[in-house]
């Protein structure tokens, strides 16, 4: 059974009766039979539907975002930003995609030669909780506009948000089986990756899934997008401003309650300023309003499920116990609820937890670094590779510095964030391939050589 409960206060939400062997194999061959008929459709037959899911997602904005803080307890102002910018993106590949999978002609003496982009046929999407919204239609709008059908596996904790984003993609006048919610266990995924019926499969969730995902996609030979997990390091230089740096740390650490793979989780700080930084950032972070998600001034609303906070207090007490200094939260509140206070913890070195495992929720570890060269190393020191901040006013030496840096993305005096204008993905555990930009539609998409040579007649 699918249960759906809401995490600010454990009661149950929803239940589902997961899908037979036979209703997913009618889905299936309905999806096909659908995106069979939606790739022969010009690229500029298909963008319109685009801009009408921007236009149905913000008609029902306040009833989606309601949704997602109630099944996976997002703070509804940031619920409701998350359905914006699912809007926003449907309207930038309704813009941009024909022009981003245009044919590119190449110059030939012999023939008429080009690069064409053909859709791959229906893609699997397995999905999280942390964005119900957004990490579906990041993958989805640039996919329906590419030609392709997509199959949607989410997260069996928000099975409400799974649904819904089906109904948008519907309302928009979407061919009806183009796009479709897989009600399943997880156990029935594999066969799904296997079914011929199914071209690719992108999955966005924890590292240990991808490499389960990854090695079902290898075996029968077929694309994969992986967006993994991060330990984002968010760096800080001596000549930063440091008092800007640490109010971005803060949002770039707590937002979504700290619950996503590119939250900045790391903070490495030169040691002539980490005082100054750690006295801010703590206060930034003491003041931030936790309780309940539907207040629109509540920051720090309940994580997703039990054993998420029950996982991220080990973490915490086995720094600590290693040696790592508390300066704000680590105790788990009494009351209903999967609620953790903002947590601070400095001093943090390799070798314990904080630094060397994903912290997923709200809790900052801080790093003190004696020069640039032990900042980069320390920030370089994982595992992952998503996403990495710098803060440095001497902007020549941060591009220099962008450089060697190991991620997927490096932002200067500013917090990581996807933007559809750009691509977005990792490296090392962090995952291959990338969503969003022009790189991001044309990950499934045939990039196909067409070579014609003039016909020729026999005298």
């Amino acid at each position: 059974m699918i249960v759906s409960s809401n995490p600010a206060t454990g009661t149950e939400l929803s239940r589902h009766t997961p899908q037979t062997p036979q209703e997913v194999d009618g889905i299936l061959t309905a999806a096909a039979s659908a995106q069979a008929a939606w790739r022969r459709r010009a690229i500029t037959d298909r963008t319109p539907v685009l801009r009408e899911m921007a236009r149905v997602l913000r008609e029902g904005k306040e009833k989606y975002a309601a949704l997602i803080t109630a099944e996976m307890g997002k703070p509804i102002t940031e619920a409701r930003a998350e359905i914006e910018k699912c809007a926003m993106t449907c309207e930038y590949y309704a813009e941009h995609a024909p022009a981003q999978l245009a044919d590119r002609p190449v110059a030939s003496d012999a023939a008429e030669s080009a690069v064409v982009y053909d859709p791959l046929g229906v893609v699997l999407a397995v999905m999280p909780w942390n964005y119900p919204f957004w990490q579906f239609f990041r993958f989805a709008a640039p996919t329906l506009a590419a030609g392709n059908g997509a199959l949607l596996k989410h997260a069996n904790n928000v099975p409400q948000c799974a649904l819904a984003v089906e109904e948008v993609v519907h309302k928009a006048g979407a061919p009806e089986d183009l796009c479709r919610t897989l009600l399943i266990e997880v156990d029935q995924v594999a066969g799904i990756i296997a079914d011929p019926r199914v071209a690719a499969v992108t999955l966005t969730g924890s590292t240990e899934v991808g490499a389960i995902v990854a090695s079902q996609a290898a075996a029968v030979l077929k694309k994969q997008v992986l967006e993994l997990g991060g330990s984002d390091p968010f760096v800080v230089l001596a000549d930063a401003d440091v008092m800007a740096a640490a109010a971005t740390a803060v949002k770039a650490r707590y937002v979504n309650v700290g619950q996503s793979c590119v939250n900045a989780k790391r903070f490495i700080v030169e040691e002539a300023v980490a005082d100054e930084f750690v006295a801010a950032f703590t206060a930034a972070a003491a003041a931030l309003k936790v309780g309940d998600p539907t207040d629109p001034d509540t920051a720090i609303g309940p994580m997703a499920r039990a054993n998420l906070r029950d996982a991220l207090h080990d973490q915490v007490r086995r720094t600590l116990d290693a040696g790592a200094v508390l300066t704000l939260g680590g105790e788990v509140p009494d009351g209903p609820g999967y609620y953790y206070p903002p947590t601070v913890l400095d001093h943090v070195r390799p070798g314990m937890a904080a630094f060397d495992e994903e912290t997923f929720g709200p809790v900052a570890a801080i790093t003190r670094a004696a020069d640039v060269d032990e900042a980069i190393a320390l920030a370089n020191r994982t595992e992952y590779g998503l996403g990495a901040a710098l803060w440095t006013s001497d902007l020549e030496r941060a591009r220099c510095l962008t450089r060697v840096l190991d991620a997927g993305a490096v932002f200067v005096n500013g917090m990581v964030a996807s933007d559809p204008r750009l691509p977005f993905g990792g490296i090392k555990k962090s995952g291959y391939g990338r969503e969003l930009g022009a790189e991001g539609i044309r990950e499934f998409a045939n990039t196909k050589t067409v070579w014609i040579s003039p016909a020729r007649t026999t005298a």
